[in-house]
Parts: C-alpha cells; structure tokens; sequence
C-alpha cells in the first residue's frame, strides 16, 4: 500500500459537478493506492501513518492537531514506466480487492478519531488543493 500525502490549507473532491468530499482548512490530501499483496496489516499501518506522521506546519501530525484529511483512491501509484511509453497497471489492485482496503484505511482513520472526508471510488475525480510549502511525502507500508 502506498500513498502520496501533500500538506494543504484546502482541498476538494467534485464528481459529475457535486462536491462530494472537502477540507477547508489546513489538513492532508492523500491518493492512497493499493496493490494485491495488501490486507488488513498494511491498511492498520498505513492509517496510523498518515494519523500520526509529521507533515504538518511545526511538525505537527493529524493527531496531534485534529487537522482533517481528505482521502482519494489512486490505482496510477501503482503504474509502471518502467518500459515503453505506455505506463502497466498490473501491481494496482483490481476493483474488487481495493476498493473495500481503501474503505477499511477510511474506517481505521475514523476509528483513531481522525476527521476524513473520500472521494468515490472508481469515479471520474476532478480533485482541487491548494498545496502547503508544497509539502508532499510518499508513504509506503
């Protein structure tokens, strides 16, 4: 499992024209990714990660600051360009595997008593932020 986190001060998520999930103040846009190797362990892992790691302003972590984190799927992290020009997806997760790990991350968050908002999985995302510093990690668990 694998995800790019960027510190924001405002993010958004518009599917078909309607907001379907939002931060408007300081937090973290995460593209979380999943590939066929992942299960409950790296989903536990990866929540904890992203509640606690260090990314905001002072060091300060999600965790320690209540700040609220806007999750999207992003099967793309898992794409090979390795050969040629056209990117592989064969390391992304298919559908059926991801999308309930993805939900499982969102749930765990929430049960560390994080403030998250989604994307919808599989969607067309139009995916707005406005980057902090820019400030952006790759996590990987």
């Amino acid at each position: 499992m694998r995800a790019i986190a960027t510190r924001v001060t405002r993010a958004s998520v518009t599917v078909e024209g309607e907001v379907v999930g939002k931060i408007d103040e300081p937090g973290l846009l995460v593209l979380l990714g999943v590939t066929h190797s992942d299960g409950r362990e790296e989903v536990v892992k990866m929540a904890r990660k992203l509640h606690e790691i260090r990314a905001l302003r002072d060091e300060e972590s999600c965790a320690t600051t209540g700040a609220p984190l806007l999750v999207v799927s992003q099967f793309t992290l898992y794409g090979s360009t390795k050969k040629g020009r056209r990117p592989s997806w064969t390391e992304a997760a298919r559908p059926e595997q991801a999308e309930p790990l993805v939900d499982e991350v969102v749930a765990e968050l929430r049960e560390r008593g994080a403030r998250v908002s989604t994307g919808v999985f599989g969607a067309m995302m139009a995916v707005e932020s406005v980057n902090d510093g820019p400030f952006t990690l790759l996590v990987e668990v």
